[in-house]
């Protein structure tokens, strides 16, 4: 678990311009679908894949948690798994080697083992999956999440899984765009630092997405059922 910090000033700054520290009081728990991004084999299993987030899986519990709580007031779960497909050529070709890129696309091949929702993640039989190939679940051409966000009245969306300042991130700022409520669950989310976490959630706090911890996020979908 990452250890959070948040100076003051930032929350400060937050008071000042929007009146609090939280952004919403209440959302509507029957359109609220909790996003478990990408906590998959590769990411989490030590010595699997050179993709690996050390000690990222020290968050399952509080995704676990949170998941069971939206399953309870009526909301969805919707877990995604990254697919790297070598037509994302703005990355492949300038961020990757040629041997890390062949790495990369079989570790999340169909049907291989890193590919896999990990062991650990309390997935349901009503919970939906769904296939991306770029860091925003949300971004064209990435994977039909919006259609089934619009397909569900789905207007909140909770952001946890890995990594914070990669796939939650760019998830996360899309939908504040897209006009969905966003909250981004800091002590849900992990990556490879402290410093990459919190740099993170200073930016989610500031500008596109209500920024609490798992019990906080609880609390709200009890006081909103």
């Amino acid at each position: 678990m990452h250890k959070i910090k948040i100076p003051q000033n930032y929350i400060d700054n937050c008071i000042a311009r929007r009146g609090s520290e939280y952004i919403f009081e209440r959302i509507d728990p029957k359109k609220t679908a909790l996003l478990v991004i990408d906590m998959q084999n590769c990411f989490i299993l030590p010595g699997l894949s050179m993709v690996e987030v050390p000690g990222v899986g020290a968050i399952a519990p509080n995704i676990n948690t949170l998941a069971k709580k939206i399953r309870e007031v009526g909301g969805k779960v919707i877990w995604t798994e990254h697919v790297y497909t070598p037509g994302w050529s703005s990355w492949y070709e300038h961020f990757t080697t040629e041997e890390s890129r062949e790495k990369i696309v079989n570790d999340t091949a169909e049907g291989s083992f890193a590919r896999e929702i990990w062991s650990g993640m309390d997935r349901k039989s009503e919970d939906l999956l769904i296939t991306k190939t770029r860091s925003s679940a949300l971004t064209p051409g990435s994977s039909n999440l919006k259609e089934v966000l619009d397909d569900l009245a789905i207007d909140t969306l909770i952001i946890t899984g890995t990594l914070t300042n990669v796939c939650c991130e760019s998830t996360a700022r899309d939908a504040m765009l897209l006009n969905y409520k966003t909250i981004f669950i800091g002590d849900a989310t992990g990556t490879r630092s402290d410093d990459e976490h919190n740099a993170t959630l200073i930016n989610m706090m500031q500008f596109f997405a209500d920024l609490r911890m798992t019990e906080d996020t609880i609390d709200l979908l009890s006081n909103s059922s």
